[in-house]
């Protein structure tokens, strides 16, 4: 399998596993330094909370890609792969106009704290590392999105079962 394709297929999984790993490991040395040392750092709550707003936005994307946000798809069962295609793809259109929209002004956040060379309090870093956890995840919802219409007009095309991802619950 090619490295691109690779990347494709994992990237989210990647960057969720290091985002968490990171936030896991800092909240336990931070807890082990409060209550073993009496001392606390202001840095520690600060990885965590960046690593958590990351993890949000690349889990939202990563649910963009396996259909997995919540959805009420009571009707969806009744309808054939033609109009459950032409939905689905109709949610998506909807979802993907947000999608740049938000991304559109995420970027302008981003470009006024760079602008404005504002930094975190604790870690004395610019916050345009941190403000880029919103664009990067709206960027990868969009590029999902994109592979979500190719796989839906496709089955629309060939009127074949549309992707659906997995169920939480049956």
């Amino acid at each position: 399998m090619g490295f691109l394709k690779r990347i494709d297929r994992d990237a989210e999984r990647w960057l969720l596993l290091t985002f968490y790993t990171m936030l896991v490991i800092t909240m336990a040395i931070e807890v082990l330094r409060r209550e073993v040392f009496s001392y606390s750092s202001i840095w520690g709550e600060e990885i965590v909370r960046y690593s958590f707003i990351y993890l949000a936005w690349i889990g939202a994307a990563a649910a963009v890609k396996e259909r997995a946000h919540i959805r009420i798809d009571v009707a969806m069962h009744y309808l054939s792969p033609r109009p459950k295609a032409v939905l689905y793809i109709f949610g998506d259109l909807v979802m993907f106009f947000v999608a740049c929209i938000a991304l559109y002004w995420s970027y302008e956040t981003v470009h006024i704290s760079a602008k404005f060379g504002s930094v975190t309090d604790g870690l004395r870093i610019s916050k345009v590392w941190f403000l880029m956890a919103v664009p990067l995840g709206f960027t990868l919802i969009v590029w999902r999105l994109l592979q979500s219409f190719v796989r839906d007009f496709r089955s629309l095309r060939d009127g074949t079962p549309v992707y659906q991802g997995d169920t939480l619950f049956d």
